[in-house]
């Protein structure tokens, strides 16, 4: 081909192309370059028309998978293939071994095989193997000796229950698996023995009371009784003491159990759970009926006993001496001294409306009501300084507790009126109301079959202090009384008070849909879209939209019911 000149020079020759370089197998850079494709600008970036879910990827997968292939059934028919069959399998075990050494319920696999073999030796050796591993894990102990067992290798299984209770003595379950095996093959002097090995390990309750009802179950009574010794000396508490007195005295034996009894008192005064103790010494003595000693123990542990953990005490004691004393001493006795403590108290603050509530229920426990109402009407003479409902919240509940106890203890129903009128009085309704407490006087009233006065209750509160809560309880009475017409005022007045509460807009249409009432129902729905503001409005257009068409549905059907009726008469 010819090369073109130009002026002045010399001609141009073409540049040669590159040689082949031979460490890269005789090919040239240019061949050995990777070349990637061009990325290319998306077009349309609008989400596809029809999506893919996740769950339809998995149905699809699912749809597609080919049937599990599983192995055909061999048939071992001499004593070769039975062997090739061993190999392979013990191969495979210890492949897997090999990979998850840790895994105890591969080994535990592996030997329940060769259990299955009756190679009892085999399987012996593979958990020995196992306990190399993991020789803390209880559950392979428990495996290896209950495979002893099962196979009635007993001394071999009490060689792996030693080994095991020496390794873990803290777990129970090895003690207890032990002592159940020498239980069934009736070697009670083995398991006499394995229990004295446990309580060298200061086993918890559950440990002594277990190896005392084993002996009880023998009839070992002087046992049991040695065993229980020991164990109150171990765990010093009211409990195992309760349960030692408990144990001599369904054996008759009531001085030992008193002397438990009394040793317990002397030793357990000061732990906090004292005040149990006490009560059953107080109890069994009083079963016995020994009156002043149980009186006696009542009153020693009251004075020893701190005051904030002796509630039951002081329960027990007031209904022992309403059994067995006189009443109003065991008022001096022990309310005087609580009562002194809860006047102290509210002497120093008189707002500390928790400390009025104690004392009311101190007086509510004696019972003697002109003391109770004399507690309740000073507790409520400390109305809060501020008018703010945070303050009252604690305060009303004083009031409320004082209805409460003379309409259902003291039975007074005017009083009961009074307590609600003066509370009501006495709440700025102005600023902060109190619903439950306007609900509570209407109930009440309704309680005394006095409608008018709970629907006068009612209509002062919506009059003074509207709430959702008091239009909806009015509402549910004048439904169930049947008075159509006052619920309708009702829903007028609750939707005037809140129009932006679609519950109320609601509720009223279905009150009319119910009552027939389509073209009213209708209405109120469009009136109640039509609002500029509404707390729910999706629920409200949902609701509307399904009743509507409802109640077209069933217009129509009724015109065609009509028009059907009408052809049929004609005719």
């Amino acid at each position: 081909m010819a090369l073109t000149t130009r002026g002045g020079g010399g001609a141009d020759q073409a540049q040669p192309p590159p040689a082949p370089d031979a460490s890269l197998g005789f090919l040239t850079k240019r061949d050995t370059e990777v070349k990637l494709p061009r990325a290319t600008r998306v077009k349309n970036k609008t989400p596809a028309g029809v999506q893919i879910t996740a769950e339809q990827i998995l149905r699809e997968a699912r749809e597609r998978q080919e049937p599990e292939i599983r192995p055909p059934k061999q048939k071992i028919t001499d004593v070769h293939e039975l062997a090739d069959y061993r190999l392979r399998e013990r191969k495979r075990f210890e492949d897997l071994i090999r990979r998850v050494r840790w895994s105890v319920s591969a080994w535990v696999k592996y030997a329940k095989w060769e259990e299955g073999q009756k190679d009892f030796a085999r399987a012996r050796s593979v958990y020995e193997r196992a306990l190399d591993v993991a020789h803390r894990d209880h559950t392979l102990w428990l495996k290896y000796a209950e495979f002893e067992m099962r196979n009635r290798y007993v001394n071999h299984a009490r060689n792996v229950w030693d080994r095991a209770v020496s390794l873990l003595p803290r777990i129970d379950q090895l003690w207890y698996k032990y002592i159940h095996m020498e239980e069934l093959l009736g070697a009670v002097a083995n398991a006499r023995q394995v229990f004295e090995r446990w309580m060298g390990w200061r086993p918890d309750i559950a440990g002594w009371n277990s190896y005392i009802k084993f002996e009880l179950r023998y009839g070992e009574v002087e046992r049991a009784r040695a065993i229980y010794e020991r164990f109150v000396a171990e765990h010093p508490r009211p409990d195992t003491f309760i349960r030692y007195a408990k144990f001599e005295m369904k054996r008759g034996e009531v001085e030992r159990a008193r002397r438990v009894y009394e040793r317990a008192a002397d030793l357990l005064v000061d732990d906090e759970d004292a005040e149990v103790l006490f009560v059953a010494f107080a109890e069994f003595e009083e079963k016995c009926r020994e009156v002043e000693r149980a009186r006696a123990i009542y009153k020693y542990a009251l004075d020893r006993v701190p005051k904030g953990r002796a509630e039951d005490l002081y329960r027990k004691f007031l209904a022992f001496e309403k059994q067995f004393g006189d009443r109003e001493g065991i008022e001096d006795a022990i309310v005087g001294k609580r009562r002194f403590q809860y006047e102290d108290e509210v002497r120093k603050n008189p707002l500390n409306y928790d400390s009025w509530f104690d004392y009311i229920r101190l007086e509510e426990s004696v019972g003697n009501k002109d003391r109770i109402r004399d507690v309740y009407e000073r507790s409520i003479a400390n109305v809060p300084p501020a008018e703010e409902k945070r303050y009252w919240q604690r305060y009303i509940y004083l009031w409320i507790n004082y209805a409460l106890y003379e309409e259902l203890d003291a039975q007074d129903m005017e009083r009961t009126r009074e307590v609600y009128r003066e509370c009501l009085k006495l709440i700025p309704h102005k600023k902060f109301t109190f619903a439950k407490l306007w609900l509570m006087a209407a109930q009440f009233e309704i309680r005394q079959k006095n409608i008018k006065a709970a629907r006068q209750i009612l209509g002062n509160a919506i009059g003074m202090a509207p709430k959702g809560k008091i239009f909806k309880k009015y509402i549910e009475i004048e439904l169930y009384l049947g008075n159509f017409d006052r619920c309708r005022t009702l829903y007028e007045k609750y939707i005037e008070w809140s129009p932006a509460n679609c519950y109320a807009w609601r509720k009223y249409a279905e009150l009319e849909k119910n009552l027939s009432e389509t073209d009213r129902a209708r209405s109120i729905y469009e009136l109640a879209i039509a609002q500029p503001a509404l707390d729910t409005p999706e629920v409200l257009w949902k609701v509307s939209t399904c009743s509507l068409k409802l109640m077209k549905m069933n217009l129509i059907e009724q015109e065609n019911s009509m028009r059907d009726c009408l052809i049929e008469q004609s005719i």
